[in-house]
């Protein structure tokens, strides 16, 4: 029966609550037991399914009531934020300042530091701009400020008309490949942040330059007295037309460095005409004496038309009988039509100039550097070489001319020319090109190396020259030269010399 209960529609319940009272009256009407009704009533009353829902409901509405009281108070107060308190702040930057007392009286070094850190605020430049359109008819604004205002506009209109930074071409990629992980050039930031350079660090832990300048000088002061103290040499000379020989004479030498322990050298001279090394001439030894009277001739067959392209060497000893000579100094004559063309005797005075060692003459390299900054390239004319030195039993060179891109010490590319056969004076006309970025100019050197090659071994190098930022003498002076010149080939000849420890590669036939 209790399942009939719970089933039944609204006539069943009407009449359970019928039965119900009928069960309660005493004594229960005719045809009801005792046991039934006391079944009956025992049986607990259903709650109404309506109460229920209705309690659920109310809740509901309750909750959706409250997030959407919150959801407007927050967009209350956003909009209070946007339209009361920014126009606020407006007026109070745009409010007079007449009012207020002078800037000078109140403003400290603090403030006036805060002041020149909202300059820098980008938010404000609006501002700024009108503050300085009225500051030739307004007092008020202080001297100070108006030029920060100004030095700020200024750089931002400079910083805006500034183009975009040009693509780089895809020739590039593989140069910037290899180059340092540091070097690598990162995009131009043309937005309206002030640059780095306007901000004006400590000097604490900042390297000064101008304390390791005297040192330096100190030291060029050192190696130039050394120079000056290798005193001078007085020779003449003049060539016969009718022998075809240059007569050198050698008359004396004055001041030279004493080299013995009693204070005084025994000098003599070694006379070379370069590039031939095999014919050396030397004087007699004077003893014990700083300014020796040579007053001796020397000739040297060679035909006239040779002599625009023949050096003069003097080297300067001092004999020991029992040890190795001491060099005291060299003179190098490049140009021997410097003073006359020789036809009489004319009296030379040079320098003695410091050597511990004679220098060797390993010949000269002509080369042409071209760079078009537009395109990235940079354009080495190898044309010609004169004076090689001969590696080959035969007293001539095969030699070649190989060109290395270096970077930070490290060699980024190589490329070379053709092999001359049999000659120490070899022509080529031949370009080399490398594609280096304009921003990279300043980070790079070409390293120039003469060759000799070898069918069986090594291949030996004759001599080397570098030219970059960094290089040293002509070297340097050529590579400034082409970038003051772009697009305009700068030819320059340039002395070989021996290879140095920083300068050798790993495998000669690379």
């Amino acid at each position: 029966m209790s399942g009939v209960w719970g089933t039944g529609g609204p006539r069943c319940q009407a009449a359970l609550a019928l039965l119900a009272s009928l069960c309660r009256a005493r004594p229960p009407p005719l045809g009801l037991d005792v046991e039934t009704c006391r079944s009956f009533e025992l049986q607990p009353p259903e709650r109404s399914p309506s109460a229920a829902d209705s309690g659920t409901s109310v809740s509901l509405l309750a909750v959706v009531v409250i997030v959407c009281g919150v959801a407007l108070v927050a967009v209350f107060l956003f909009l209070f934020w946007k339209l009361c308190w920014t126009r606020w702040r407006g007026k109070e930057a745009s409010s007079p300042t007449s009012a207020n007392p002078p800037p000078e009286a109140l403003q400290g070094p603090g403030s006036r530091g805060n002041m020149a850190d909202k300059l820098k605020d980008s938010s404000t430049l609006g501002f700024l701009e009108a503050a300085v359109k009225i500051s030739h008819t307004s007092p008020d604004i202080p001297a100070e400020v108006q030029m920060s205002v100004k030095e700020h506009i200024m750089r931002h209109a400079r910083l805006q008309r500034q183009t975009t930074e040009p693509a780089s071409s895809t020739r590039h990629t593989s140069f910037k490949r290899h180059l340092p992980r540091q070097m690598h050039v990162s995009s131009v930031d043309y937005g309206n942040e002030l640059p780095p350079a306007a901000e004006q660090p400590t000097s604490i832990g900042r390297i000064k330059p101008e304390l390791y300048k005297q040192k330096s000088v100190d030291g060029d002061d050192a190696k130039s007295e050394a120079a000056k103290s290798c005193g001078k040499i007085n020779f003449s000379l003049r060539y016969d037309y009718e022998s075809e020989t240059l007569i050198v004479r050698i008359l004396k030498a004055f001041d030279l460095p004493a080299k013995d322990f009693c204070g005084s050298s025994d000098p003599y001279v070694k006379i070379y005409l370069l590039p031939d090394r095999k014919c050396k001439l030397q004087t007699r030894v004077h003893r014990k004496t700083l300014n020796p009277t040579f007053d001796e001739n020397f000739h040297f067959p060679v035909p006239y038309e040779e002599l625009a392209d023949r050096k003069l060497h003097l080297s300067v000893f001092d004999f020991d009988r029992f040890s190795r000579h001491d060099m005291i100094g060299e003179v190098i004559l490049d140009n021997l039509f410097e003073v006359s063309d020789l036809s009489r005797e004319t009296s030379i005075w040079k320098d003695i100039q410091y050597a511990t060692s004679e220098s060797v003459d390993l010949g000269e390299i002509m080369f042409s550097l071209c760079y078009l900054p537009t395109a990235g390239r940079l354009t080495l004319t190898v044309i010609k070489c004169r004076n090689l030195k001969a590696m080959d039993i035969t007293g001539y060179s095969d030699p070649y001319v190989k060109v290395s891109l270096l970077c930070d010490g490290r060699r980024l590319k190589k490329k070379k020319t053709t092999i001359k056969k049999n000659t120490l004076n070899p022509v080529y006309n031949e370009a080399i090109i490398f594609d280096i970025p304009p921003e990279n100019m300043d980070q790079v050197s070409l390293l120039i190396s003469v060759m000799d090659y070898d069918r069986v071994g090594h291949n030996e190098i004759i001599g080397v020259c570098r030219v970059g930022i960094n290089a040293e003498g002509l070297g340097r002076d050529h590579w400034n030269e082409m970038l003051a010149y772009p697009r305009k080939p700068i030819a320059h000849w340039h002395s070989l010399v021996e290879v140095k420890k920083s300068f050798k590669e790993g495998n000669p036939r690379l």
